[in-house]
């Protein structure tokens, strides 16, 4: 009997599309992706906003269902704490803004004398006229009088938006309630999933407690030492440098303004020059020094990431990117890098020390040092 031919091994399925295709095509639909919440920011912002107000919330039911309240109560008490948290911080910047305008109107003719001032000095100091008319028109009343009504603007954007976050608050907060719940209907299965959300939320979580404590250290002192100075208003500005917190690395600058231009107006020079060195040695120390190895600790994420994310999110979405900056990043952290565990060296540039699970053995079969 004559043998069959033994039949040929199949050839290794080729790739539908080259790495480099892959690539460019993931990086289209990231730009569109992108270009989509740019036109859609006035609905995403509150959207994201509410987002994290329930995740930094969720928590505050779990104490009502261990004491046996249903799950509607439980919910609502969610929906409560959330709303306060936005209430709170709606009227502290409402009234900072308020109380600055108010301040900018009172000492305009100061405002003006220090602009002709400053212009002078800058020209005896052999500036050229275009760049100390720029410089002096920093200090024009029309022009911080417009960063206040900015401001203003930014809660009466919030407030426009207040319909959605009364609704994104509520559907989020209930459905929260029930995705809890995916682990006991789905199995194993579902398991790594809901791992990485658990994360996901509690690392925001994290970092907006490590925010508001240092935060309000840093208010706390601001004011006390403006108020030592005689600088007017001093629990406004104390108020500013708490919300400023917020806003990851380039908030010390933000807060530190307004005060400064207003200790030039009331004291001069020397009174310019006190406020920004304490505030340089306050700020400097507890937001530059200290804050971001606990900031770093929570989130996993690189300075350069996290100064890069506050740029990039208040380009996308408008002001309040530059305060969900960090949520953000790490939702995009979580969604593209995290179920891949061919990206591990990615999420380790991001700054996710957790990425490196065992040391990588070197030349000679060595292995680099523990950390």
């Amino acid at each position: 009997m004559k043998r069959a031919a033994p039949t040929p091994p199949a050839a290794p399925a080729q790739p539908l599309l080259s790495p480099t295709v892959s690539v460019l095509l993931g990086l289209a639909a990231a730009v569109i992706a992108l270009a989509g919440l740019y036109f859609a920011r006035e609905l995403v912002g509150p959207l994201v906003l509410a987002a994290v107000l329930v995740i930094i919330c969720h928590p505050v039911r779990f104490p009502f269902e261990r004491r046996g309240w249903p799950s509607w109560a439980a919910t609502t008490m969610v929906i409560v704490v959330a709303y306060l948290i936005l209430a709170v911080m709606v009227a502290l910047l409402f009234f900072a803004g308020t109380q600055f305008a108010r301040l900018v109107v009172d000492y305009a003719d100061q405002l003006e004398q220090t602009v002709d001032e400053t212009l002078a000095l800058l020209q005896s100091l052999g500036i050229e006229q275009q760049a100390a008319d720029g410089a002096a028109s920093l200090l024009d009343p029309s022009t911080i009088l417009s960063f206040a009504s900015s401001l203003s603007g930014t809660v009466l954007g919030v407030l426009t938006a207040f319909f959605f976050l009364v609704a994104y608050i509520i559907f989020m907060a209930a459905d929260g309630a029930r995705y809890a719940r995916a682990g006991q209907h789905f199995g194993a299965s579902i398991r790594p999933t809901v791992t990485r959300v658990t994360v996901f939320n509690a690392g925001v979580r994290r970092y907006y407690v490590v925010n508001a404590t240092f935060g309000a250290i840093v208010a706390i002192i601001d004011g006390l030492a403006l108020w030592a100075l005689g600088v007017p208003a001093p629990a406004v500005w104390a108020i500013l440098a708490f919300v400023t917190n917020f806003v990851p690395n380039i908030g010390f600058v933000l807060g530190l303004i307004p005060p400064a231009i207003l200790a030039l107006v009331i004291g001069g020079w020397p009174m310019f020059f006190a406020v920004v060195a304490i505030y340089c040695v306050v700020n400097v120390t507890l937001q530059v020094l200290i804050q971001p190895k606990f900031v770093s600790d929570a989130v996993n994420l690189s300075l350069t990431l996290s100064f890069f994310s506050v740029i990039f999110w208040t380009f996308i979405i408008g002001p309040l990117g530059a305060i969900l900056s960090i949520p953000l990043t790490l939702l995009v952290r979580a969604l593209v890098l995290e179920g891949d565990p061919s990206k591990k060296w990615l999420r380790w540039l991001s700054g996710d020390v957790d990425a490196v699970d065992h040391p990588v053995p070197t030349a000679q079969g060595d292995t680099p040092p523990a950390r």
